[in-house]
């Protein structure tokens, strides 16, 4: 029997070198899509997944890795209603829990996880927004019920997760304002957010001045630990804190005299669980609207990786030294 062949990088073991090489391409079962992958988004998480250090995203070894993907379909499952050959899509389709991620020519996934690309987004440019505009749309608008007058901060406005959320909540009609370094000022202020440096400000300070003292409606954290604690002090009576890493040890009095809530994302739960698959295609689709409208656009870094390079793509993130998403250039 022959198989066709595809490259891929392979993982054997954490903390290990990517292996490319050539493997068997795969065929797309019932209800899946193969998608010819023109561009892999690199996410923190992926570099944590390679170590071994994030027990919350298990990926059996040897593994390909990857969580986001755009490319174009080019061969369909049985039960696929929605998407044809030829179609231009992009999502957050794998690279943990066992499914095949996108640092590989083509991955066979699941329909229901992907959404077409918005027509005015390169693949590259597709690629950078899944598991992002997914972990911010599920805070914002699932959870939080974001809604148009409200005054929205969002902690760690200037990173992936962060820059993406500010665009989303303008979308909606909140009034957003943006923690984060000095150094992200301008690209906070060229999203609409009004810029408040943490080191410069303190919780109660800019509290007082944005809020006259009473707080925001509703907090966004994105970088769990005493930020988080932070933004329990932040909101409003009957405010909503919002986290998508709520690592660390919390007093919750605070949240608590103010009746406030809380809710956590963990934007991995239908990947590891198989549950919710759909509802990401969805938020996709509807993300993909406000991209072609002009209200949301990722920030990419400017460098360009091949698969050859992906290990030279995750030092980049690992050093600190991007300067917006990092894509891996698959299709030549």
């Amino acid at each position: 029997m022959t198989f066709t062949t595809m490259r891929a990088a392979v993982l054997e073991t954490h903390g290990g070198p990517f292996r490319v090489t050539p493997i068997a391409r795969p065929e797309p079962g019932p209800g899946q899509v193969l998608v010819r992958i023109a561009a892999s988004g690199v996410n923190p998480l992926d570099t944590k997944i390679r170590a071994g250090t994030a027990a919350h995203a298990q990926h059996p070894l040897p593994a390909i890795l990857g969580i986001d993907l755009a490319g174009t379909v080019a061969a369909v499952g049985s039960g696929v209603d929605g998407l044809r050959l030829g179609d231009e899509v992009y999502g957050m389709t794998g690279g943990v829990g066992g499914h095949q991620g996108s640092l590989a020519d083509y991955a066979a996934v699941d329909a229901r996880l992907l959404a077409r690309k918005p027509s005015n987004l390169s693949m590259r440019e597709a690629a950078a927004l899944p598991l992002v505009v997914i972990t911010a749309w599920e805070g914002l608008v699932d959870r939080a019920h974001v809604a148009p007058g409200q005054k929205v901060l969002i902690q760690g406005g200037g990173g992936g997760v962060g820059h993406v959320a500010v665009q989303i909540a303008r979308a909606f009609g909140a009034e957003v304002y943006a923690t984060d370094g000095a150094g992200k000022k301008a690209l906070i202020e060229s999203l609409g957010a009004v810029a408040i440096d943490f080191r410069a400000q303190s919780v109660e300070d800019h509290v007082a001045q944005h809020t006259g003292g009473e707080g925001y409606d509703l907090v966004y954290d994105t970088n769990g630990g005493p930020v988080l604690d932070a933004s329990f002090r932040a909101i409003r009576r009957f405010g909503h804190v919002v986290s998508s890493l709520g690592w660390g040890t919390h007093a919750l009095a605070p949240l608590s005299f103010k009746a406030g809530s809380y809710s956590g994302v963990f934007t991995l739960l239908p990947l590891l669980t198989g549950v919710g698959l759909a509802h990401h295609g969805e938020i996709l689709t509807e993300a993909a609207r406000l991209i072609e409208d002009g209200e949301l656009r990722p920030i990419l870094d400017p460098r360009r990786f091949s698969l050859d390079e992906v290990a030279d793509a995750h030092a980049a993130i690992e050093g600190g030294h991007a300067t917006g998403k990092i894509v891996v250039d698959i299709a030549d």
